[in-house]
């Protein structure tokens, strides 16, 4: 079992560490196996039978199924390897970015256009909650 860490508090942040990264290796062996034309080809040609080659969960499986892109990264997801699975789609980081955040594409380029995400209001869950504000 996983200890408690300090930086699971982090609103809207999933890290990725070792523990995540256990959980998630066959599913990011699956996404990064995309970088490769050929795997791409027989994924997009069955992507049941190729998804049978990797023996992720069926939440892992159905993620990719649904291409629910936040749900991918709880399961144990890398966003560098779970970003091949939307580039085989033809969705870029940036729009990738824009889904998963529900800003979508021209929200976000323009929020990172104009110096990112305002720190105003960040806070830890606990002190959300301690305030009573979530």
């Amino acid at each position: 079992m996983a200890l408690k860490k300090d930086y699971e508090d982090i609103p809207g942040t999933l890290v990725f560490d070792a523990d995540r990264g256990r959980e998630g290796y066959h599913l990011n062996q699956f996404c990064i196996s995309l970088r490769l034309q050929r795997n791409r080809d027989a994924f997009n040609a069955d992507e049941g039978a190729y998804l049978d080659r990797y023996p992720m969960t069926a939440e892992q499986r159905q993620a990719v199924v649904d291409r629910d892109w936040n749900r991918l990264l709880e399961l144990g997801g890398n966003i560098y390897y779970t970003s091949k699975l939307g580039a085989n789609d033809g969705i870029t980081f940036q729009q990738l970015a824009g889904l998963m955040t529900g800003m979508g594409n021209e929200a976000y380029r323009k929020m990172m256009v104009d110096g990112g995400r305002s720190p105003e209001g960040n806070r830890y869950q606990h002190e959300w909650d301690e305030k009573g504000e979530n």
